[in-house]
C-alpha cells in the first residue's frame, strides 16, 4: 500500500513541477474529487506536508534502490527536502 501511495504522491509532485497543475491546492482538489484520494488526508500535497517532504523523499529513495527508477523522487521534492524555508506546499 505504501509503495502505491508513494508513487501517487510522486506523480502529483511531477505534475506540479511540469506546470500541469497551477498549485498544490488544485492537485489536492483534483485528486480528491477526480481520483478518489481519501479526503481525510487532505489530498496528496497536504498529505506530503503532514508526513514531511524529507520523509517522502527518503522513502522514495529507499524504494528506488529496491525497485528502480519508477520511485525516483521528483526534483521539486528533492529541492524542498533540502530547503530551510520552502519545505512545505502549504505554509
Amino acid at each position: 500500500m505504501e509503495r502505491c501511495l508513494l508513487q501517487m504522491l510522486n506523480e502529483a509532485a511531477y505534475c506540479l513541477q511540469q506546470n500541469i497543475l497551477e498549485s498544490a491546492s488544485d492537485g489536492d482538489i483534483g485528486a480528491i474529487f477526480g481520483l478518489g484520494f481519501p479526503p481525510f488526508l487532505g489530498g496528496p500535497f497536504s498529505y506530503m506536508d503532514s508526513l514531511t517532504i524529507k520523509e517522502v523523499v527518503d522513502k522514495l529513495k529507499y524504494y528506488q534502490k529496491l525497485h528502480g527508477t519508477r520511485f525516483k523522487p521528483a526534483n521539486i521534492l528533492i529541492k524542498m527536502s533540502k530547503a530551510v524555508k520552502k519545505n512545505k506546499f502549504y505554509l
